[in-house]
């Protein structure tokens, strides 16, 4: 249950009086007076309707859980003494007869939140499973195989979610992706075949950070009263997180990809000129800023700073073009460029985000921008019936 304690006869936008009731954003809420008991205690009463739903007898103990809106949430006593249960996710590997299924149904377990995870076999459990499940356990940080038979595979996870800070691991995505795309770069720049290869290699500690990030992201939307001690200021910004924790994931695949197609193009290497390496290494370092700075606008709330990485944006997709015209006739360059260019789109999703959250958060970027106004509407009073 919520009460506010807004007064009857004022509303908004979201918010009609309708004689004792309050309808709030299409939800009819009943209002109730405050009353004076001896010389300082203030006590409302609560519905009756609820009190019957909840089985609350005179002398139960309810909790009282103050919201950052200036809400109250009144919890029954009952409600506060759950049991946890302890679930086992238990996969059908005979059923995981397709390339790659139970690697993705093991990553949707642990995104989800499982603790437990049981394979099971009518048989045994094929080596090319077995396979699978080594080498994906090696990106869930916190699980491994707690035992393991012919036809049965436990893993367990023993993540503690507290012990990360989800602000922490955004930072940490993007500073591994960033210097993916800066190793590719600088491999195509100087041909340097290692380079190109370290950073195909870092796709695995990508991996591993998204998907932490968004297992505790999903466990904080069960958990909201834990969101500050995880890193997150404000709950209404959690999907926004998701989408950022998607778009550097997937930066981290495209550059991966350009890494490959830079080892591809070794024996076509002679056929292109140093120039056209260099246009291509320099569109390369452009839009590798415009994804750090939209993503360094997140945390600041730089709005101007966000609006001038999407304008940058804009102005690299005529260069793009540009470019993709002039390339000669040589595989691989042409994919290069286009995935330099999906990067720089991904980029200002980032930088959109950021403006968004700013103008939420009333960040001090907002200032002599933005200006909020409030207007309270008075509604006429209701006379009374006879």
């Amino acid at each position: 249950m919520i009460y506010n304690a807004s007064e009857k006869y004022i509303f908004d936008a979201n918010k009609i009086v309708i004689g004792k009731y309050h309808i709030f954003r299409g939800e009819k809420l009943e209002s109730r007076k405050l009353q004076k008991v001896g010389r300082s205690t203030i006590t409302v009463s609560l519905p009756n309707k609820w009190i019957k739903e909840n089985g609350i007898k005179p002398g139960d103990l309810v909790f009282i859980l103050p919201e950052k809106d200036g809400t109250l949430r009144i919890v029954p006593s009952q409600s506060m003494r759950q049991e946890e249960i302890e679930e086992e996710y238990v996969i059908n590997a005979d059923a995981c007869d397709e390339r790659g299924m139970l690697e993705r149904i093991i990553v949707g377990g642990y995104i989800l939140g499982r603790n437990v995870i049981r394979i099971i076999s009518s048989n045994r459990i094929e080596k090319e499973h077995i396979d699978e499940v080594r080498r994906i356990i090696r990106k869930l940080i916190g699980l491994g195989i707690l035992e393991e038979t012919p036809n049965s595979i436990l893993l367990q996870c023993s993540l503690d979610p507290l012990r990360f800070k989800i602000d922490m691991l955004v930072r940490r995505l993007t500073l591994v992706v960033s210097t993916m795309l800066s190793e590719v770069m600088q491999a195509l720049l100087e041909n340097d075949e290692t380079l190109a290869k370290e950073a195909i290699e870092r796709e695995d500690e990508a991996d591993t950070i998204y998907y932490l990030a968004t297992r505790l992201i999903l466990y904080v939307q069960k958990r909201p009263d834990l969101a500050e001690q995880m890193g997150i200021t404000d709950i209404i910004f959690i999907p926004a997180l998701r989408l950022i924790l998607q778009s550097l994931e997937l930066i981290g695949d495209y550059s991966e990809d350009i890494a490959k197609k830079v080892l591809a193009l070794k024996m076509y290497r002679s056929k292109i000129s140093e120039d056209m390496i260099k246009r291509i290494y320099e569109l390369g370092e452009a839009v590798q800023t415009v994804f750090q700075k939209a993503v360094d606008c997140i945390f600041t709330g730089d709005i101007r700073l966000a609006n001038s990485v999407l304008e940058m944006k804009n102005s690299l997709k005529s260069e793009v073009e540009r470019l993709i015209y002039e390339l000669p006739e040589i595989p691989y360059l042409r994919a290069i460029v286009s995935g330099l260019a999906n990067i720089a789109n991904v980029g200002g999703i980032n930088a959109d985000i950021a403006i968004n959250k700013a103008l939420q958060e009333h960040s001090r970027h907002i200032e002599g921008v933005v200006k909020i106004v409030k207007h309270v509407l008075m509604q006429p009073k209701i006379s009374k019936r006879n």
